[in-house]
């Protein structure tokens, strides 16, 4: 084990960092108001927990370039899950277990724990060619500032048997007078979470599968968080090579003594194209938060080199609803942020004439509409974010009420990846929709319905002063509310 080598590749690292920030800063592309590294590359959010009162968010970071490479543990600490305060890099690799020759090697993604008032961080050890290649390992912090590396890792010390796609990205957390990890894997074709419970943090028993692939639901399962919500327990994971899907969310019943998830429904937590990795922690309020990566493998920008890339998407609370699916509500605090609000009532938008709100200036914004759709509902309902003088340019969030759905269209949204996203509305748009609209400098969260479905995705508009157009086509619509704000920006 060596510390010094450890403490000195964070320190290294995290000047780097801080030496390119201000100029990362000036990207085009940088959000306001959700969370990114300060420079170069970030993915997956990491070890989300509430300790000492505090947030605490880590995150997969490469902090020597824009790009992925070798993995670090990037980290911050918010009061309010809004403002973050961005703390020296967390983890680096460092060990035999962590560190290779080739680019394909780190500390890979994990949760967090406190355990008797530490802070105590569980990772994948990471190392191309390595025999094994994945394993699972500890650090442990007495501040939550500074870990330390377990002088006996890997705690986990390889797949429980042969032939797995993957063995990654451990979620512990405890239940009763027992600690218990998932793990993601597959195999045969079939993603799978692995169950692991310990009396200490130090002595990992495997338990067995506790839960797998349907054989449609992808052939690896990475990043899976397993946890009570409503009197039920949710299996969130995100599969590897299922069209069309890149996160699940599961309700079912856990069975502790067999250490077998049972799931009764499954959907996407997200139906946007940019959402990736979830995690989530509970608070001292009992409130179950989650966080995505709001970016994808595959986007044409990974290749763009911008000084940064990454961004979360904005905290939002988990909470069962009374059909058994799982709402995700933007967390209240967020409201702290807004500024100069704008707000409009019972706007009636005549068929093929466009209503153009005024705006309180800038691209990052929230916007709440909801319309009446008790009398003659149109064929569709369109907001369209246009970012170009010449209406060229823009992103379309459509309603068609024949078809009970809900698109965004980003065909012609910038520079960035194109395609349409949709999910069904259908039963939450019975006499009324409710679209709450985060908006930022190149990102569109939307959510539907209290929550009850969600499109994320990124955009990259060319810079020109953003106009917001809603309009009616088929029939007229009235839009009973309209409340807009401008949103501030996240760090303190």
């Amino acid at each position: 084990m060596n510390q010094l080598e450890h403490r000195e590749r964070i320190q290294q690292a995290s000047e780097t960092v801080a030496a390119q920030a201000k100029e990362a800063a000036k990207e085009q592309y940088r959000l306001h108001y959700h969370f990114m590294p300060p420079a170069n590359w970030m993915n997956d959010p990491n070890g989300l927990i509430h300790y000492k009162g505090e947030y605490h968010l880590f995150y997969q970071h490469y902090p020597y370039a824009d790009q992925w490479g070798p993995m670090y543990w990037g980290h911050a600490k918010s009061k309010d899950l809004v403002r973050w305060q961005h703390l020296p890099v967390a983890l680096a690799p460092s060990e035999d277990y962590d560190r290779g020759e080739q680019n394909g090697h780190g500390c890979w993604s994990g949760s967090a724990v406190e355990h008797d008032g530490k802070l105590v961080l569980f990772y994948t050890g990471h190392v191309d060619g390595r025999d094994p290649v994945e394993v699972q390992c500890m650090a442990v912090s007495e501040d939550g500032v500074t870990f330390e590396k377990h002088a006996g890792n890997p705690v986990v010390a390889g797949p429980p048997e042969s032939g797995l796609f993957g063995f990654r990205d451990p979620k512990v957390w405890k239940h009763g007078d027992w600690w218990y990890m998932v793990v993601g894997s597959g195999k045969d074709g079939k993603g799978r979470a692995l169950l692991y419970r310990a009396r200490e943090l130090t002595d990992w028993q495997y338990v067995g599968v506790a839960a797998e692939s349907d054989g449609t639901q992808g052939d690896m399962w990475e990043c899976p968080d397993l946890f009570p919500l409503g009197g039920k327990h949710v299996l969130i994971i995100s599969p590897m090579n299922m069209p069309g899907t890149k996160n699940l969310v599961m309700v079912g019943e856990m069975d502790y003594e067999s250490g077998v998830f049972t799931p009764e429904t499954c959907e996407k937590l997200d139906e946007g194209f940019d959402f990736y990795a979830a995690q989530t922690l509970e608070d001292a309020d009992g409130r179950r938060i989650v966080i995505g990566w709001m970016d994808m493998w595959g986007s044409k920008m990974i290749a763009a080199r911008r000084g940064w890339y990454g961004a979360m998407t904005i905290p939002r609370q988990l909470v069962l609803t009374p059909e058994g699916s799982v709402a995700s509500v933007p967390v209240p605090e967020l409201e702290t942020l807004r500024e100069d609000g704008r707000s409009y009532e019972n706007v009636v938008l005549e068929s093929g004439k466009a209503f153009l709100p005024d705006l309180p200036g800038g691209s990052s914004l929230e916007v709440i509409a909801e319309f009446d759709l008790t009398g003659d509902r149109p064929e569709r309902i369109e907001l369209k974010w246009i970012t170009s003088e010449d209406e060229a340019e823009e992103t379309v969030i459509r309603y068609d009420a024949n078809a009970h759905t809900l698109s965004v269209d980003r065909d012609r949204s910038g520079a960035g990846d194109t395609g349409v996203c949709t999910a069904s509305v259908a039963g939450i748009d019975a006499g009324r929709l409710k679209l709450q609209l985060f908006i930022d400098q190149s990102s569109i969260e939307l959510f539907a319905g209290d929550g009850r479905k969600v499109l994320s995705n990124r955009i990259y508009p060319g810079g020109a002063e953003a106009r917001l157009q809603i309009s009616a086509d088929g029939g007229s619509a009235q839009l009973q509310s309209l409340q807009i704000w401008k949103l501030s920006g996240m760090l303190p």
